[in-house]
């Protein structure tokens, strides 16, 4: 047998990117799955320069997958009819899997059964019929709070017939906690199953925060206003404070707006919000046209908040994170808030 020069280029060629793909799919399992994690441990391995040529994000991955699926970082080459997991044992035991911990993630249920994630992902998708469902995030309503909320309605469906301007005269108000971290991501959450559990998950969030209220209505938004001290701190909310707020700041706003002496206001039941002086300060602006725990439309507790644009781009500072409450509350167009009052009265 001859051998060539070119034949030794060509084994030296091969074992090097042998050696290279196996130790990327060392530092990629090394690192948590991170590519560019892998990537930076390949040039320390190495001992490469900063610039040093490294494998690429996909040459990782690919390598990744071959490694995953066939214990060889280099594609086999197919040898007759493809083998196939989905057999109906891996289903049942896949199955199995699943309904003991359907909260797991793919790759944690691929571990637990030591199969690939992408027979895993088609068993289940194809096979099992299952599907990922999104974390859902409500309010836990008790036995009487239902009839609470159709009296409710039935007064507002009541005020509404009685004057057609009424939705027009009612400003909703709330306070809202932002945090500088964000919010539960329901993207990082799945339950695989066949049918929607409609689970619920409950996780508190203790980070640095800001408190905001704000008004809507029909014509324009007051607000937002930001409850801390004159150094800039956050402050709890206090029925002293919920008075100040709305002495130094609502009242001149209000103003500004039509149907001054018609106004309707709505709060919720927080106890800042109901304080005996509170509801006096109150009732001085909007006099007995007060939507409200103890007030002259009973407002029914647990009701749902809105959700807010604010972390689409994620703000690092707390000053940021007030910036971009102040730009979405102003962003928000006079022919949204139209259209929300014209549907309400409608449905």
């Amino acid at each position: 047998m001859k051998i060539t020069c070119g034949y030794f280029i060509y084994l030296f060629i091969f074992f090097r990117i042998f050696f290279y793909s196996l130790t990327a799919i060392k530092m990629f399992y090394k690192n948590g799955d991170s590519l560019t994690a892998a990537q930076r441990e390949f040039r320390r391995f190495y001992n490469l320069g900063r610039h040093g040529a490294v494998p690429s994000k996909h040459a990782i991955k690919y390598w990744f997958n071959n490694f995953e699926e066939t214990g060889s970082a280099l594609k086999k080459k197919p040898t007759g009819r493809p083998r196939s997991a989905r057999t109906p044992q891996n289903i049942d035991v896949v199955r199995e899997s699943v309904l003991r911990s359907p909260r797991r993630s793919i790759r944690k249920q691929a571990a637990a059964v030591e199969m690939s994630r992408e027979s895993v992902h088609r068993i289940l998708t194809l096979d099992l019929k299952f599907h990922p469902y999104k974390l859902q995030i409500v309010q836990q309503l008790r036995e009487n709070d239902y009839q609470l909320r159709l009296e409710y309605c039935q007064q507002m469906i009541t005020n509404i017939n009685n004057d057609d301007e009424f939705l027009s005269k009612l400003w909703m108000s709330d306070e809202a906690h932002f945090h500088l971290t964000g919010y539960v991501n329901k993207q990082n959450y799945r339950y695989w199953a066949d049918t929607n559990p409609n689970e619920v998950h409950e996780r508190p969030l203790r980070t640095s925060k800001v408190t905001v209220w704000c008004a809507v209505s029909l014509h324009g938004i007051i607000g937002p206003y930001f409850f801390e001290n004159e150094q800039g701190i956050l402050v709890t909310v206090t029925a002293n404070r919920y008075m100040e707020m709305l002495q130094s700041f609502v009242t001149p706003e209000l103003n500004n707006f039509p149907h001054v002496q018609e106004t309707w206001c709505q709060q919720d039941g927080a106890t800042s919000h109901t304080a005996r002086q509170s509801l006096e300060a109150v009732r001085e602006l909007f006099g007995n046209r007060v939507i409200s725990r103890f007030g002259n439309v009973p407002w029914p507790p647990r009701s749902p908040d809105l959700s807010s644009k604010v972390y689409t781009t994620r703000p690092r500072t707390l000053d940021e994170l007030k910036q971009r409450i102040q730009e979405e509350i102003h962003s928000i167009p006079a022919e949204m808030l139209q259209r929300v009052t014209l549907y309400l009265l409608y449905q």
